[in-house]
């Protein structure tokens, strides 16, 4: 059957994708798939994971102008503040493509949509021994990792993560398999207790948390966390920012424990590889080792919501109204239903 032909029989399938409108509103819009071309795959979504914190930005409109190329998706189509097709967490099963490629699962940095073309160099084969639905955390945990490389931990480091999120989460389950002095997930809601629980790790509400950390990740995207995260390190050290404040303005006491004690605030932005790894590690070897961290049944815990494809404009609107849990899994029709 030629690629022609495959494409006419896909055709029987119509793809929808979910885009942000000017509005802030969400919908599902039918989409074109283009002819398969020679290094190319029919991707058939399963999962899709929504990143609350970047996504509900881009639902109110909130991307800066100023850096808004900077912050487009791989796949994004359409321009913020909207119509935009957004998203990159991803999880399907090749349908049709090269034959080392046909039927493997796959993650890829894609908006929500059930069935997408893509470039094979743009696909990352998940190990057979990962769950589909938890793969789509790959994309968290390679934020985790860049700023894993970004900091360089040592032997028996003192570290605080501050802000027990998605990806502070995340990253805390990559950490603990450090040989580290001490560990400990610092969040104001007192509730995060019981995920550091299940990680095995020590807990601190802002007021008990230890001081004179080597590194401090801040992941709570708020201004009082980012103040914490530069009172908890110890001198001369470095605050990784793993938090994308998008408009919101951030007012630090620089003239405090920064100035003073010589302290480092360093961006982990996952757009480019960690200096520290940049001419050894590309971004497909970054992606393919979140993958391979994935089986760790650890991660399922970061799983804490599901809907329907169908459902997803509605189900957003309440996601994004009420704050908490970690990441919502989106369910694509199978071939049976």
């Amino acid at each position: 059957m030629t690629i022609s032909q495959e494409h006419e029989r896909k055709q029987e399938h119509e793809a929808h994708a979910y885009w942000v409108t000017e509005t802030g509103d969400g919908e599902l819009r039918p989409e074109d798939l283009p002819a398969r071309q020679e290094g190319e795959a029919l991707v058939r979504t399963l999962y899709s994971g929504v990143s609350r914190g970047t996504e509900r930005v881009v639902h109110e409109g909130r991307v800066p102008e100023r850096v808004a190329d900077l912050m487009q998706a791989p796949n994004q189509e359409g321009d913020f503040p909207g119509p935009v097709k957004y998203g990159y967490l991803s999880v399907g099963v090749v349908e049709q493509g090269p034959d080392e490629w046909q039927g493997k699962t796959v993650f890829s940095l894609h908006p929500h949509q059930d069935f997408f073309i893509l470039p094979t160099s743009q696909l990352t084969a998940i190990p057979e021994d990962v769950p589909a639905k938890r793969a789509v955390l790959t994309g968290i945990v390679e934020v985790a990792i860049n700023a894993l490389w970004e900091a360089g931990p040592r032997l028996g480091d003192r570290v605080a993560v501050v802000g027990g999120g998605l990806v502070g989460g995340v990253l805390t389950t990559l950490l603990r398999k450090y040989p580290l002095g001490r560990l400990q997930l610092v969040d104001a809601d007192p509730e995060k207790r019981n995920l550091a629980e299940k990680l095995s790790i020590e807990f601190a509400e802002p007021e008990d948390a230890k001081n004179d950390n080597d590194i401090v990740f801040h992941c709570s995207a708020s201004n009082e966390g980012l103040k914490l995260s530069l009172q908890l390190a110890g001198d001369d050290s470095d605050v990784i920012e793993l938090s994308w404040f998008a408009d919101k303005e951030v007012t630090l006491p620089l003239g405090e424990d920064f100035h003073a004690r010589r302290l480092n605030i360093r961006s982990s932005q996952v757009g480019a590889v960690a200096l520290p790894r940049r001419h050894r590690r590309t971004n497909a070897q970054r992606l393919q080792e979140a993958a391979n961290q994935l089986k760790d049944p650890l991660f399922d815990t970061f799983l804490t919501s599901e809907c329907q494809f169908q459902n997803l404009p509605t189900t957003l609107v309440k996601l994004f109204e009420r704050p908490g849990g970690f990441c919502h899994v989106v369910a694509y029709p199978t071939p049976e239903d």
